[in-house]
């Protein structure tokens, strides 16, 4: 089967640092003008969004073209997909035309099925489970600020969706002590936490799921926020702000935390409802260091995929994670599997 990634644990521990440590070496020699010839020189690339995208279309667009790609960015709504096509038929055809499928879509299952029937790596620009290629970019901005990862504590106030599942996930796998604070029943899922609990076991983390924002926000090194409602859930928006008005990341927040914090926030962000205006627009805030990253960890990421394509890298059975004890001599936790 052809190596994906999917979800954050898609990756070892050694991977992420590699695909980060990448991530700065682009990072570098784009700002220096300099460079190699692209790894995706004479190959195509499909950006195929089922949701409304900014950062993430432009970031895998320029991406692309950056490695000496062609990126082809296809909305499904204008292809048979929204008259009712199988995802399994339009990843194999996909699979003909070009070398690597981006997707940004709404299940993890619908992910999952259409990196089964897909014979080209498969990468998750998001799903309604997880953001991971956001993490990533995450994970490059806090170790650009505050050195290495391991150790560091997180701090995530809010709901607990996407992007705090994959914080947990790659949080644990840099070793970093995360904490999620979300209003009860707006916690992260629970086998996700416990699966992050296992890893953090092996790599020296720390998980914590609160209910008190002010506990998580207690001398952390980050603090992290997002929207409220995401997207799907428009309807909501009124309720959920009563709710979660207690999580603002606010100046309190950021007095628990101490001095050298610094505050993230994944954008798009609504001033004044899920982070004040002040913070995300004051000394502590990297948000735009945090978007910026977003091209250079993808980079990095795609370089990582095709190489891995490129070298036979297809000893995986199908719906398994890489680190299998021929190929990365692991502890199982490392290499399971999370579903929603």
């Amino acid at each position: 089967m052809t190596r994906h990634f999917l979800l954050d644990t898609d990756l070892t521990p050694e991977e992420q640092a590699a695909i980060l440590d990448a991530a700065d070496r682009l990072k570098a020699t784009r700002r220096a003008g300099t460079g190699e010839p692209g790894p995706l020189a004479g190959r195509s690339v499909v950006l195929l969004f089922e949701k409304p995208s900014t950062r993430t279309r432009l970031s895998f667009d320029v991406a692309v073209a950056e490695l000496g790609g062609h990126p082809v960015v296809v909305d499904a709504a204008t292809t048979q997909l929204g008259r009712g096509e199988s995802i399994e038929d339009t990843a194999a055809v996909f699979s003909r035309y070009v070398d690597m499928i981006v997707i940004r879509t709404f299940a993890q299952e619908r992910l999952e099925r259409l990196a089964a029937a897909a014979s080209v790596p498969v990468v998750n620009a998001l799903s309604d489970h997880a953001h991971p290629c956001q993490a990533l970019a995450d994970l490059q901005t806090i170790r650009e600020k505050k050195g290495d990862l391991s150790g560091l504590a997180l701090a995530y106030l809010g709901d607990g969706n996407n992007v705090a599942h994959s914080l947990v996930l790659a949080g644990a796998l840099a070793g970093m002590r995360v904490r999620v604070a979300s209003p009860p029943g707006y916690e992260p899922f629970e086998q996700v936490v416990r699966h992050a609990n296992e890893i953090a076991a092996v790599t020296g983390g720390e998980i914590l799921v609160t209910h008190d924002p002010l506990e998580a926000a207690a001398g952390a090194d980050v603090l992290y926020t997002d929207v409220w409602a995401s997207m799907g859930q428009d309807n909501q928006t009124e309720s959920r702000s009563l709710v979660f008005q207690p999580y603002r990341l606010d100046e309190k927040a950021v007095e628990a935390a101490g001095d050298d914090v610094i505050v993230m926030h994944c954008l798009p962000a609504h001033r004044d409802l899920e982070i004040a205006g002040s913070v995300l627009d004051g000394p502590q805030s990297v948000v735009f260091d945090q978007a910026e990253n977003r091209l250079h960890a993808q980079k990095a990421l795609l370089s990582f995929l095709l190489e891995s394509f490129l070298l036979g890298d297809h000893d995986r059975a199908a719906g398994d994670r890489p680190g299998d004890a021929t190929r990365h001599p692991l502890p199982a936790a490392l290499t399971g599997k999370v579903t929603s």
